[in-house]
């Protein structure tokens, strides 16, 4: 260590201190925007086509399976028969009643696929009857309508002022028009409803519940009671495979147009530009599958729907996004 006094010189001019301007700007660090996973996975999960091998093995599956299980019952049945006749006669009644259920239940999916294809069917004919303006084809598709409906009591005052005005229309196009307005305006509105009271569901239950896939089950789930829903508003009352093969076809649509990807206006109605970057992120997950799940709603409305939009607006998913998620904010 030096001794002595310690000089210092004055007359050395200081450097100047830091400025603010010429500090270099802080990163702004966001949270990755929400990008509805749980409802991208259910949607590929349920629009990915089985291969054909898979097909045959499970074709084979199923085949080997039944003939181990009916080989089984028959010897189980005969045995007992020799052992205890009454018994044996008791299970074979049984046997017998499931059976006829299991064929009950399989003319009912006939019957529900059936009822399908009458929605296609009515809704192509609308649609050559308009492109031609055929007036004969578009009663023909009017008849058929409101036979689709006849059955449901809380359409027979539509069903009754169609039959009233139908004769003033001279052209295809007012005679369809007001079928649709007549008949298909009460059922927009009730399958809108069903859509909001879905992606409140899917949102809420993909926000307040932590575990893995478990959003992924839920969404998949409301989906496919949404789709079967609405399938019966319009008149396509489905069954277990009925159900399952028109989910498939709306989501294999959605994924095919890219309607399962998030755009950047998806949830302006709700949020507004940058607020999702604020959120949670589990809650703007939440709120990107509720969004995701309207878009499968409107796209099961024009599967299911016997008439194209044309007198009436189509649903915007704007609309029903806001009517469906605003009230999370409480705006609703």
């Amino acid at each position: 260590m030096a001794k002595g006094p310690v000089l210092f010189d004055l007359e050395q001019e200081a450097a100047p201190p830091p400025q603010v301007a010429e500090a270099p700007p802080v990163p702004d660090v966001l949270e990755p925007v929400p990008q509805g996973q749980a409802m991208q996975m259910a949607a590929r999960l349920a629009a990915r086509k089985p291969s054909l091998l898979g097909r045959l093995f499970w074709w084979l599956a199923s085949a080997l399976i039944g003939a181990v299980v009916s080989i089984t019952a028959w010897q189980f049945v005969a045995n007992l028969m020799a052992l205890y006749p009454l018994l044996g006669l008791g299970l074979t009644v049984l046997i017998g009643a499931f059976l006829l259920v299991l064929g009950l239940l399989g003319l009912r999916e006939m019957a529900a696929f059936g009822r399908l294809a009458r929605l296609d069917g009515l809704r192509h004919a609308a649609a050559e009857a308009l492109a031609h303006q055929d007036l004969a084809a578009a009663r023909g598709v009017t008849d058929r309508l409101a036979a689709l409906y006849r059955g449901r009591e809380e359409m027979r005052w539509a069903r009754d002022r169609l039959a009233e005005l139908r004769a003033d229309q001279l052209d295809a196009q007012g005679l369809l028009h007001l079928a649709e307005t007549e008949l298909l305006g009460p059922l927009d509105v009730a399958a809108s409803r069903e859509i909001e009271a879905a992606a409140r569901q899917v949102a809420t239950v993909t926000a307040l519940v932590p575990l893995a896939l478990a959003d992924v089950a839920a969404a998949l789930t409301a989906n496919l009671r949404m789709i079967r829903r609405i399938a019966e508003i319009y008149g396509g009352r489905s069954g277990f495979f009925g159900s399952w093969r028109l989910t498939r076809a709306v989501l294999s649509h959605m994924v095919a147009t890219g309607a399962v990807a998030v755009g950047d206006d998806l949830l302006e109605p709700v949020l507004g530009g940058t607020i999702i970057g604020k959120l949670s992120r589990r809650f703007g997950e939440g709120l990107v599958n509720g969004a995701l799940t309207a878009r499968v709603g409107l796209a099961a409305i024009e599967v299911c729907r016997p008439l194209p939009f044309a007198a009436l607006k189509r649903p915007k998913v704007r609309d029903i996004i806001k009517r469906s998620l605003g009230g999370l904010f409480g705006k609703g």
